[in-house]
Parts: C-alpha cells; structure tokens; sequence
C-alpha cells in the first residue's frame, strides 16, 4: 500500500512562494491521480490542485489557478505543489492525496485512498 510524506511547508510573508513535496513509498503514483487538498482554521477541507499520472492533465481549484502549479517527477515518486505570490488565505494544513480519481471526480476527496499526514502553510500578511 503506497504511503505518502509531505514537506515543504512554513512561515512566509504574502506574495512569497513555496514548493510542497509529496513523496510515496511502498508504491509509486503510476496509477494513480495525484491530488492537493487543504484544510484552513474553522474550514472544511478543500480541494487544490490534481493531477492525472496518465496524460498529465492538471485541475485546479478557481482560487490558486495561475498561482499554484502541480508537477511531477519522471520516477512517479514524488510529486509536487508550486504555490506563487502566497496570500493569507492560503493559510492551511495541505494534504497530498493518491486515488483512483478520474476527470469526473478529481475534485472529490472520497476519489482519493491514501492521504499523507500534512504540512502546514502559514502566511502572514
């Protein structure tokens, strides 16, 4: 069963940027849809950013399009989260996800089996 450890997160002023990593082990993400959730203080969790092994196709949530990019490396081990010009909002515990989500259902985070324990973002204004 593939596990997965996040890292990359901390304190940062608005408009800096950081790169989030989501490594498996046990597995790797060939088969899967790679997704970035986060769950901000007294809110639901919510969906970020994903991405389809296969093809590479890439969704992202209306408020981090054309801030945030999600990649991955070519061993189909470690994936990745480019978050640009921060904001304050953004501010949240993000989660990376694995699963079998399809176009339909990238969005949802019941499409997704193997979550990692988080990292957190923090940015101040």
């Amino acid at each position: 069963q593939v596990q997965l450890v996040e890292s990359g997160g901390g304190l940062v002023q608005a408009g800096a940027s950081l790169r989030l990593s989501c490594t498996a082990s046990g597995g790797t993400f060939r088969s899967y849809t790679v997704g970035w959730f986060r769950r901000a203080p007294g809110k639901e969790r919510e969906f970020v950013a994903a991405l389809r092994w296969h093809g590479g196709s890439t969704y992202y949530s209306d408020s981090v399009k054309g801030r945030f990019t999600i990649s991955r490396d070519t061993a189909a081990i470690t994936a990745f989260l480019q978050m640009d010009n921060l904001k304050p909002e953004d501010t949240a515990v993000y989660y990376c996800a694995a699963g079998g989500a399809i176009t339909s259902t990238v969005r949802q985070s019941g499409a997704y089996a193997h979550w990692g324990q988080g990292t957190r973002v923090t940015v101040s204004s």
